[in-house]
């Protein structure tokens, strides 16, 4: 199970009913927030989730809409009495950024982890939290992410008796481990099933449709993607400045097989009362205009 809100879904400046565009994971208590722009802490605060489990902190890229929240959220982790390192992940430069942002908050209870990251496709673990990145275009190095949680196959009693398996080493190999005992090595493909469908989470903001986001959101339960302008009389601009209409981001939910897409990082020249997404559920019908604090909770579904 993985609770997702989208913190924010503004873009550029936070406005009086839309604050700048953040994400947030839950998974077994632990959190994992991606960007962090001016007022994610406030938006934090009315959803009720509470700071102290904030394990990780992704950044896509580093304009200011996207990580200036950054100082004012580490100091509110540490007044919620947190003590364990916190991780911080990005793209080229997050070391400098950090270092920089981080002046007015010296005294901090708890050491920060910085994985600075090549600007190249990767995957890594933190925790339960199975995190994936892509590089996508815009006019600064910006990353695009896909969190998963994911599901271990099955025990088989049968396959485990069939390759004469102790029953002593069952657990052990279940939970992916193997055992050598003398010259015999028991692997956990020898207890286990299949492989079974998890949940998978993909998230981009502020860059241009490629072919490999299509790719790497694949099968995604829930693709939260930018739709910065809903009508595409906006397409040269949003071409200049490397960003993407609504249009576009259900074209690639399309294309990518997802099951649901929830726009965000709208401009601020859209206000919600005007925003109307009739013409292009066509393309993409289940898709959703985002709103602040707008959640939902993913389940395993019964897929093997």
């Amino acid at each position: 199970m993985l609770d997702i809100c989208l913190l924010g879904t503004g873009g550029m400046l936070p406005l009086p009913d839309r604050y700048l565009t953040a994400f947030l994971a839950r998974l077994n208590g632990k959190k994992l927030l991606i960007d962090c722009g001016e007022g994610t802490q406030v938006t934090m605060r009315l959803l009720g989730w509470g700071y102290k489990t904030v394990d990780i902190i992704c950044f896509t890229h580093y304009h200011g809409d996207h990580i200036t929240g950054l100082p004012g959220l580490l100091l509110t982790i540490g007044n919620a009495g947190r003590k364990e390192p916190l991780t911080l992940i990005g793209p080229p430069g997050l070391k400098k950024v950090v270092e920089g942002l981080t002046v007015v908050c010296k005294d901090l209870a708890f050491e920060l982890n910085l994985i600075e990251l090549p600007y190249e496709e990767q995957e890594l673990q933190i925790g339960e939290f199975y995190i994936s990145i892509l590089p996508v275009p815009h006019n600064v190095k910006c990353f695009a992410y896909t969190i998963e949680n994911r599901r271990n196959p099955k025990f088989v009693v049968e396959k485990a008796r069939a390759n004469n398996v102790p029953q002593k080493y069952w657990k052990t190999l279940q939970q992916g481990k193997p055992v050598t005992e003398g010259n015999v090595t028991y692997t956990p493909d020898m207890v286990l099933g299949q492989a079974r469908k998890g949940i998978k989470v993909s998230y981009c903001t502020d860059c241009r449709p490629i072919q490999e986001l299509e790719d790497f959101i694949r099968g995604a339960d829930l693709f939260i993607c930018e739709g910065m302008y809903i009508e595409d009389t906006y397409l040269d601009q949003v071409k200049k400045h490397k960003h993407m209409l609504s249009s576009e981001a259900a074209k690639l939910a399309k294309a990518g097989n997802v099951k649901e897409l929830w726009l965000t990082h709208f401009s601020p020249a859209l206000p919600h009362n005007y925003m109307s997404i009739d013409h292009i559920k066509p393309i993409f019908n289940n898709i959703h205009i985002g709103q602040d604090r707008m959640t939902t909770t993913l389940e395993f579904s019964e897929e093997e």
